[in-house]
């Protein structure tokens, strides 16, 4: 998997376009946040990575810093990740990056928001990581629980809900209430209006 050659002609473009959609501004928000909120989760200090896209993805790419995030969003002895470790293997810093994943899922982050495992551990589409990342920091923000560390204007507010309740009268009066989408009689008029099939009399 991680031995592909370069790619050419069209799978060049395509990631090329993919990359250009990484932004560097984000990452180092997502850095601060990361190092804030897993060096509040009393293991050992999380190291900084190297600057840029390379750098990132090498840093997160064995998974125990993103176990460790999500561990650290949820009260202790309640962690989704039971066991967190390095590890040269492959097919372990996967199972990591998954376990993340499915944490990430549980915590409220949308599937459609969520980037395949592939994306991070070859580095395919590290914009959509760092989109889910973002989407995990909103919704820990939004969470309010107290689990958050960090400056909360880092990552924009999630949408609150408003819900209204109606009493069952206003429900029935807004029932014989014609909506404008339905489109409207009032100013119309059959003034001038000749009977179908009646030739227009020229005075």
């Amino acid at each position: 998997m991680a031995n592909r050659g370069p790619s050419y002609g069209l799978s060049r473009e395509v990631q090329q376009k993919i990359d250009r959609q990484y932004d560097p501004e984000l990452e180092q928000v997502l850095v601060r946040w990361i190092l804030a909120q897993c060096g509040n989760d009393g293991g050992s200090a999380v190291a900084q990575p190297a600057p840029g896209r390379d750098g990132f993805q090498q840093w997160l790419k064995d998974g125990t810093v993103l176990c460790r995030l999500i561990n650290s969003l949820h009260p202790r002895g309640q962690a989704p990740v039971a066991k967190i470790q390095a590890s040269a293997m492959a097919f372990k810093q996967m199972e990591q990056i998954s376990q993340f994943l499915q944490a990430a899922e549980r915590y409220g982050i949308a599937a459609t928001d969520i980037f395949q495992t592939v994306d991070l551990w070859e580095g395919k589409n590290m914009a959509c990581v760092q989109r889910t990342l973002m989407n995990l920091g909103s919704l820990a923000v939004a969470k309010g629980d107290g689990l958050f560390v960090g400056d909360p204007n880092w990552f924009p507010k999630k949408s609150q809900e408003n819900r209204r309740v109606f009493s069952e009268d206003k429900l029935k009066e807004g029932q014989s209430v014609i909506g404008l989408q339905m489109g409207t009689n009032r100013g119309a008029s059959q003034a001038g209006m000749t009977g179908y099939g009646m030739p227009r009399q020229i005075l």
